[in-house]
């Protein structure tokens, strides 16, 4: 299994990251992508990333900090660390107008340029999307990429089922296993199970039955379990195919 989107360098994890990646190892978790939020985080995954064989990174700014992008010197920055091996897409990348930290023109424009930049590496892009799937489909529909996940996808099925047809992937995370969380469930039922993946978004989103804790990469398997649940697929299917498609997006040796 892989969980396709974890932040090991977040500060939760500052004091027992290594016991963190052996809980998640011995829960059968075999490999784990882990996600830069800030340009500050970019170095310390790379490093995380070649202590550990067996986890990958991505490089980009999150839409909270569109505001201070400098896309100059940030830019350039993610550019050199994709060039890194162990760097495996460009992420976290996005619009986010449910919180608002940074303008709407400000997180459109640092969007188009990351997500131009992943298409012009050849990288897959991982997309940030919350209460702004219109423009995040106006500014994907103009750029093109040839590789995209809409990680933590909480969206109807009747709003992002274009990005399905467009060949797009779909990441599910802890939130699916909320008893609220019908809608999420629904995408799950009709998403195909070769555009799916699963992650935990650790820290954040712990599932069902660790709700209310430190989320750890370990618990993916929780939702690979509501997966298989909702699909009606037993979990080893879900298994397998949720994690040979997250070696073909990012490209990992088997």
């Amino acid at each position: 299994m892989i969980d396709s989107h974890c932040h090991l360098v977040a500060s939760e994890f500052s004091s027992d990251i290594d016991a963190v990646i052996s809980r998640a190892r011995e829960a059968g978790v075999e490999r784990m992508i882990t996600i830069s939020d800030e340009v500050k985080d970019i170095l310390p995954s790379q490093k995380l990333a070649e202590k550990y064989e067996y986890i990958f990174y991505t490089a980009g700014v999150h839409p909270h900090h569109a505001s201070t992008f400098d896309s100059v010197n940030d830019l350039a920055t993610i550019r050199a660390s994709a060039a890194h091996p162990k760097c495996r897409a460009i992420g976290e990348i996005g619009l986010d107008y449910h919180y608002m930290n940074s303008p709407k023109d400000s997180q459109q424009r640092v969007f188009e340029i990351q997500l131009a930049l992943a298409k012009e590496l050849d990288l897959p892009a991982v997309v940030h999307c919350r209460d702004a799937v219109d423009d995040i489909w106006t500014i994907v529909n103009h750029i093109k990429p040839k590789k995209l996940v809409i990680h933590c996808c909480t969206e109807k099925w009747a709003d992002i089922e274009k990005f399905v047809k467009a060949g797009f992937m779909l990441s599910f995370t802890g939130i699916a296993t909320y008893p609220k969380s019908v809608e999420v469930r629904e995408t799950i039922q009709k998403c195909p199970i070769a555009q799916l993946m699963v992650e935990t978004d650790s820290p954040f989103l712990a599932p069902v039955p660790h709700r209310g804790k430190r989320c750890e990469p370990a618990y993916v398997v929780e939702v690979a379990k509501i997966v298989a649940e909702v699909k009606g697929m037993t979990f080893e299917e879900v298994d397998r195919i949720t994690t040979k498609n997250a070696v073909e997006f990012f490209g990992l040796r088997l």
